[in-house]
């Protein structure tokens, strides 16, 4: 749609032209949406919906920082549950509580924090302690 609309020809007829040739040519065939729903237009209107939806597609976050180190703080102890080992639990808990203290040090816009580093040393012994549960079947972990 490179061409420019030739003097004396009204807009709506050459843009009418311009969407018929590129239909012919099939480049309508193929779209990425065609054949799925339009989305909710019930919702109020949004000016940043295609930031949004942009992000979303992305997988971008738009937290602030203190916010994402909470999340993220979270996600740790989840790891830390999961963690096969005891240098795996000391590895995360090391990263974790280094992004905290800095945090702390120098504290990022937003809400507070709310958070100080994690004892790991309690968090092994939690972490043993789970391990030495007996499972259903008897047998411990």
């Amino acid at each position: 749609m490179t061409d420019r609309k030739p003097p004396g020809v009204t807009f709506e007829s050459w843009v009418d032209k311009q969407i018929r040739e590129a239909a012919e040519r099939g480049e309508f065939a193929h779209l990425s949406g065609l054949g799925k729903p339009l989305p909710d237009d019930t919702a109020p209107y949004d000016e940043l919906w295609w930031v949004k939806g942009k992000m979303n597609r992305e997988g971008l976050s738009a937290l602030p920082p203190t916010l994402a180190l909470r999340k993220e703080a979270e996600d740790a102890l989840e790891a830390v549950g999961r963690a096969v080992s005891e240098a795996q639990v000391r590895r995360v808990v090391a990263e974790i509580n280094e992004k905290i203290a800095a945090a702390i040090r120098r504290p990022p816009p937003g809400p507070p924090l709310n958070l100080r580093p994690f004892d790991v040393e309690a968090l092994l012994a939690d972490w043993r302690a789970s391990r030495d549960k007996p499972t259903d079947d008897g047998r411990n972990h």
